[in-house]
């Protein structure tokens, strides 16, 4: 096993059949420990990169170490070294909790002497310890999934890869799956997370990396990356937006020339203006709007955040089908996002 990176891909490349790209040039280096996230949009790459990290798919091209085994001469060791939750629940509904981790305990290898006391730790650490033996099938979409992550750590395995686990979870489900990814992050263990909630990166990564057609164009902690964008975001909210009066806004922002023209960007709401001296020259804008009478009704200053980041390093934004269906309830009562459950 290598002594600093737990994941080490160099150069990798994989093309399908038909000729399609889908992974070039690509490299991560992760060290032992680490929270990394994993962002792009849909077909940039993601799925088919960690495919590859936990030998779904074998690379045409380039090197990949995990855990220090090679994922093409070394499969086997690489899948028993690691934990993989996928995006779907494999879950056996007619199980209960326990005989769910106990069966993955099995498929695992775990010794019969240690499979108790492990079945409890899991089902204590994803607070699942007072409905252990009431079957899966009349759990929420959260305790499913946090059910599923618990079948992931049965073998103790030192990377969990994590792809996009929490997509189409109320809000209080996710906040308790990321407490729990903390959790065991906290106790030593490699996790490589893909996700579409950009807040979800900012709050748990370490290290995120931007893949975008296939290759890894930016990569840093997430406040690297927001220094990357250039400063704070101005938001300029106008009266009447239609596509008239908001080119306006944009001529009078140029005219003024307050900030770099380059940084000045009509959204559905009015201007955005990224720049150093957002907070500084801000109310300079206003002035120039005002006496040009264009009508403004809201006026905000923030640092930047990762969607800006994301927005500026791809020129586009993630999956908006997904974001948009994002649900806002408080209780977990989202199921309709896990389909089917298959023993693992």
């Amino acid at each position: 096993m290598t002594e600093t990176n737990a994941i080490d891909a160099q150069h990798v490349e994989l093309t399908y059949a038909d000729g399609t790209e889908a992974v070039t040039d690509l490299v991560l280096e992760i060290p032992e420990g680490e929270f990394f996230g994993f962002l792009g949009a849909n077909g940039a790459g993601k799925t088919t990169t960690i495919k590859v990290l936990t030998t779904l798919l074998v690379p045409t091209g380039g090197t990949v170490t995990v855990n220090g085994y090679d994922v093409e001469t070394e499969s086997r060791s690489v899948r028993e070294s690691i934990g993989y939750m996928a995006q779907e629940t494999s879950i056996d509904p007619e199980l209960t909790a326990r005989e769910n981790i106990r069966f993955a305990c099995e498929a695992y290898g775990v010794s019969g002497a240690d499979r108790d006391e492990r079945i409890d730790d899991l089902l204590d650490l994803v607070d699942l310890a007072d409905v252990a033996d009431k079957q899966a099938k009349g759990f929420s979409g959260g305790m499913k999934k946090r059910l599923d992550a618990a079948t992931a750590l049965v073998h103790e395995p030192p990377i969990v890869f994590l792809d996009e686990p929490t997509t189409g979870l109320d809000p209080k489900a996710r906040n308790r799956l990321w407490d729990y990814f903390e959790r065991i992050n906290d106790r030593g263990t490699t996790i490589f997370l893909t996700t579409q909630y950009l807040e979800e990166a900012d709050q748990l990564c370490d290290r995120i990396g931007v893949i975008r057609d296939g290759e890894i164009v930016a990569s840093g902690s997430p406040a690297e990356l927001k220094d990357r964008v250039g400063g704070a975001v101005l938001e300029v909210e106008l009266g009447d937006s239609d596509d008239e009066t908001r080119e306006r806004a944009r001529e009078v922002a140029l005219e003024a020339d307050v900030f770099d023209g380059t940084a000045i960007e009509v959204t559905g709401e009015g201007l955005s203006v990224r720049s150093t001296a957002a907070r500084q020259r801000g109310p300079e804008l206003l002035v120039a709007l005002k006496e040009a009478d264009v009508p403004v009704t809201g006026f905000n200053v923030r640092d930047p955040t990762l969607d800006d980041v994301f927005l500026a390093i791809t020129g586009e934004g993630l999956d908006d089908e997904v974001a948009a269906s994002e649900p806002t309830g408080e209780g977990e009562t989202d199921d309709a996002s896990t389909t089917a459950e298959v023993g693992r």
